[in-house]
């Protein structure tokens, strides 16, 4: 299911809109404990879990560097927001009939070349948390899979920026 993109009056707000056949505290603690969250955003770490609170987004590369990443606002098993460069990530989670509901909200200053790139990023990503929720682990970044996300949020980067 393709995001969403509206343009605001002095941003984007980009909507990824998840379903899941799970509780909300099964999806909160994907989102919120390190052991789990590596295995569908391994760059993330969850340092101090609360608003005004630090997660470091690791390289990954074996120098040991990370960036410092802001927690923005935070009500436990609710909402987590974060800066992301100079943007804004939040996911919101609401219980459903089913399960629950895993909103992220991404909230964009500027719309660039690199825009489609983080939203098959976010895409994917958030396949990989349903997996893991539904017992799936994925060794490897499904690269393939990605390019063909990066493809339709190209175009739908393009078409937003046209209106």
């Amino acid at each position: 299911m393709l995001a969403t993109i509206q343009k605001q009056q002095n941003n984007y707000v980009v909507k990824f809109n998840r379903p899941l056949s799970h509780s909300v505290d099964a999806v909160w603690a994907v989102l919120t404990e390190n052991e789990k969250l590596q295995k569908w955003m391994n760059n993330l770490e969850i340092i101090d879990l609360r608003k005004n609170g630090k997660i470091h987004f690791n390289m990954n590369d074996g120098t040991n560097a990370f960036q410092e990443i802001t927690i923005t606002d935070y009500v436990e098993k609710e909402v987590l927001e974060f800066d992301w460069g100079k943007d804004t990530v939040r996911f919101e989670l609401s219980p459903s009939g089913s399960g629950s509901i895993l909103v992220l909200l991404e909230s964009i200053g500027e719309l660039t070349e690199h825009t489609p790139k983080d939203l098959a990023g976010w895409h994917i990503c958030l396949g990989l948390l349903s997996d893991l929720l539904n017992g799936t682990v994925h060794e490897e970044f499904p690269m393939e899979e990605w390019q063909k996300w990066f493809a339709e949020y190209k175009q739908l980067v393009a078409y937003v920026e046209k209106i």
